[in-house]
């Protein structure tokens, strides 16, 4: 079938779906809702069977819906309407719930239903589960929709009459006033379901000094103390605010927009403040647990061992690696090189695996160009040194998406391990950038040359089976989110247990030995930095307007990708 993807931005769930119908031979256009031409002549050009809506913020036009069927994925079971569904669920702590795929009718999530599937939602920040629970139930309900849709033959269920029996639960869209927490009174528990229902958008409101900021995500302390609502410590960028009963970290900020000011975005919480934050302690979390294997609270790079298998996982907020991201997990990387491991898997949580360089930070950096430069080279000098590991094996664990130099890190394995849900964006062209990482080494060797520049050029989402299928990843671990970090690790240590593995790594340094003597790997990233050096000092260069574009949320320019 010809299939129109409506969305208000081709986010994580409109991608997957994107990649998932076309792994099914579908043919899928994409339209942004507001990209400035009239959805009805869209329909008209483009005659779809069937239009399919999977994050949408506005109405679809009656003069749409009455003449095509619309499906729109509403991120709640039957029943459920409103436009916080899932910011609702999460903040109220709601384990069940679940995704319908309905009929677009005059009434918002009041038409027909033509699928539903159930979903756990676990303690986590909105964004992972929709990345995550809700995506995975989402893909479910939507290839069933299209299959009844496809077989002529599926009545869809009206939300009404004697044959519906859920419940209909119409609950208004969640404000600030809803969301707001009283530090004094409220226990971490309240908080932190506060803040994780609002962790990418919108943030919860909030003073800090004298300003107002939007707090972004949260994680429980359990050892530091102070007077509620009071900051008592920083750590790798995160502030720490005590609550009631104790205390949360906060990763990042977002100022409230001044009345006819510039769009403002999300920073690591210390960046954002700067000198308005009061002098704190940083209190390190080690990178290793204790004997006892307790660690102190939450930490965004963690190392463990099981045997002859090293365990390091990062987790950064949104994917983005910025210069100290990169250079604390190269510090932590060497130090994991030192252990006495035959396997070492890189990754393994259950969200991003890594997007590459931090566009936020370097948006608001007094030299974003330079700041783009330190970036790169830093996250070069982190995949130069994957790449050259030759005494163990290297596993990248990519639970969650990766896109751009955070899909060359996981190459720069020697095994590439993903979860089923998982989406590739193995490009840099919609940032206006050539790409570095050691892309030109390590993505044509594991797909082919014509392969990787067709990768590259169309830059298109490529779904955990299609990567697999064309060589780009090793294997696909079909589990849920929470199951992919433990079926990795028993993975990891039947792979140390082979009497292989040891030929392996052998073999491993020979053909990197070969390699280097064919080419070697500072050239390619001399090549790539050449490039890239004209794309980051270019003041008219299209990548500092997409970039500007990207990090405060504006419609690209029109013409500018042309330029790429």
């Amino acid at each position: 079938m010809r299939i129109l993807l409506l969305a208000s931005a081709f986010n994580s769930l409109s991608q997957r779906l994107h990649a998932e119908l076309r792994d099914r031979r579908h043919t899928v256009d994409v339209r942004i809702a507001g990209d400035g031409e009239d959805l009805g002549e869209s329909v008209r050009r483009l005659q779809p069977d069937l239009l399919l809506a999977p994050m949408l913020r506005t109405a679809i036009p009656e003069d749409v819906w009455s003449a095509l069927t619309c499906l729109v994925v509403h991120p709640g079971p039957p029943g459920d309407r409103g436009p916080s569904s899932l910011d609702r669920a999460v903040q109220e702590g709601v384990a069940e719930w679940g995704v319908t795929v309905l009929q677009a009718e005059a009434e918002m999530d009041a038409g027909p239903v033509w699928a539903h599937e159930p979903c756990r939602l676990a303690e986590r920040g909105k964004s992972d589960l929709y990345r995550n629970e809700v995506a995975d139930a989402a893909v479910r309900a939507v290839l069933l929709a299209v299959e009844r849709f496809a077989s002529g033959a599926y009545a869809p269920q009206p939300q009404h009459g004697p044959s519906w029996r859920e419940p209909v639960r119409v609950r208004p869209f969640l404000r600030q006033a809803e969301r707001r927490i009283d530090w004094a009174a409220d226990p971490t528990a309240t908080v932190l379901r506060r803040l994780r229902a609002a962790d990418s958008q919108p943030g919860v409101l909030d003073v800090l000094g004298d300003g107002d900021w939007y707090l972004h995500g949260g994680h429980p302390e359990p050892l530091l103390r102070g007077r509620p609502g009071e900051l008592i410590a920083t750590r790798a960028g995160a502030v720490c605010r005590a609550t009631s009963d104790g205390a949360v970290w906060i990763p990042e900020l977002r100022r409230r927009r001044a009345p006819g000011g510039p769009a403002t975005f999300r920073l690591p919480a210390v960046t954002a403040l700067g000198a308005l934050l009061p002098p704190l302690p940083e209190v390190v979390a080690p990178l290793m647990a204790d004997e006892g294997g307790q660690r102190p609270g939450w930490a965004d790079i963690e190392y463990r061992e099981e045997g002859p298998v090293g365990f390091l996982r990062f987790s950064f907020p949104g994917g983005a690696m910025a210069t100290d991201h990169c250079r604390r997990l190269l510090d932590a990387y060497r130090f994991a090189l030192r252990r006495p491991t035959s396997v070492l898997v890189l990754g393994g949580g259950r969200d991003f695996f890594s997007n590459g360089i931090h566009l936020n930070i370097i948006e608001a950096a007094p030299d974003p160009a330079d700041e783009s430069w330190a970036n790169i080279t830093a996250m070069d000098d982190l995949v130069g040194e994957v790449l050259t590991t030759t005494d163990r094996l290297v596993v990248a664990a990519v639970g969650g998406n990766a896109a751009a130099g955070g899909v060359m890190l996981a190459l720069a394995a020697d095994e590439v391990w993903c979860r089923r849900g998982s989406v590739l964006n193995p490009h840099y062209r919609l940032m206006g950038l050539y790409g570095s990482e050691y892309w030109t080494y390590s993505l044509p060797r594991r797909v082919g040359a014509a392969r990787a520049a067709r990768l590259t050029m169309q830059a298109l989402p490529v779904s955990a089976a299609a990567a697999e299928r064309i060589g780009l990843v090793d294997r696909v671990l079909d589990c849920g989110p929470g199951e992919f970090g433990p079926g990795a690790a028993r993975l990891a240590g039947l792979l140390a247990a082979s009497p292989t593995t040891q030929r392996r790594i052998a073999a491993k340094k020979a053909a990197r030995e070969a390699d280097e003597l064919v080419k070697p790997l500072d050239a390619y990233r001399e090549e790539e930095l050449a490039v890239m050096h004209r794309q980051f000092f270019t003041p008219e260069s299209p990548y500092h307007a997409l970039r500007a574009a990207f990090v405060r949320k504006r419609p690209v320019p029109a013409g500018l990708l042309a330029t790429t």
